[in-house]
């Protein structure tokens, strides 16, 4: 059974919720998120609480009970708050910058690497190594973050290339002689 979906989302002031059978939307001052609702789950709103529940007993209904509550805890915390994800870039060489609406890596590569940033996303190269990335939509954030990550992920033997700010990098241990 979900503990997850039993906890209900509180929602804080200043968001507005739009509650419909297809559909929840949020708005708040980071903008205006949607979430399409299925079937398989009740969603109701009690005064500044959003419950969810399952429709039936099925699997699937189940299995969508925690993950719809999560979800929708994220459009109230992403209208409300935001969501950042900050990368370090490790590697002699190896810088970022913003030019206009695109992300500039220089990676090692004989080319630069040129990302567009969606709408919805804020993104700053704080430093030369330092990128934050940010917006309301989290899946949107975690997904530019990724593919950024993806065009260099950091190495075990040096630990270069770009990585989360605090991950760890298990490092291995070179040849020896």
């Amino acid at each position: 059974m979900s503990r997850v979906g039993k906890n209900p989302v509180v929602v804080p002031n200043g968001v507005t919720i739009t509650l419909t059978e297809e559909q929840i939307s949020a708005k708040g001052k980071l903008g205006e998120l949607r979430l399409p609702l299925t079937s398989d789950v009740t969603v109701s709103q009690d005064d500044n609480q959003i419950t969810v529940k399952p429709a039936n007993d099925s699997k699937r209904a189940r299995a969508l009970w925690g993950t719809t509550r999560a979800n929708i805890a994220n459009l109230v915390t992403g209208v409300s708050d935001g969501f950042t994800k900050k990368l370090e870039i490790t590697g002699v060489g190896y810088r970022a910058q913003v030019q206009g609406n695109k992300l500039v890596l220089q990676l090692g590569f004989s080319h630069d690497v040129e990302m567009e940033i969606p709408a919805g996303l804020n993104v700053v190269a704080e430093k030369p190594t330092l990128i934050a990335i940010s917006g309301a939509d989290k899946q949107l954030v975690g997904q530019f973050a990724a593919n950024a990550r993806g065009w260099r992920g950091p190495e075990p033997y040096k630990g270069k290339g770009v990585r989360y700010e605090g991950e760890y990098i298990l490092r291995k241990e070179g040849k020896k002689k």
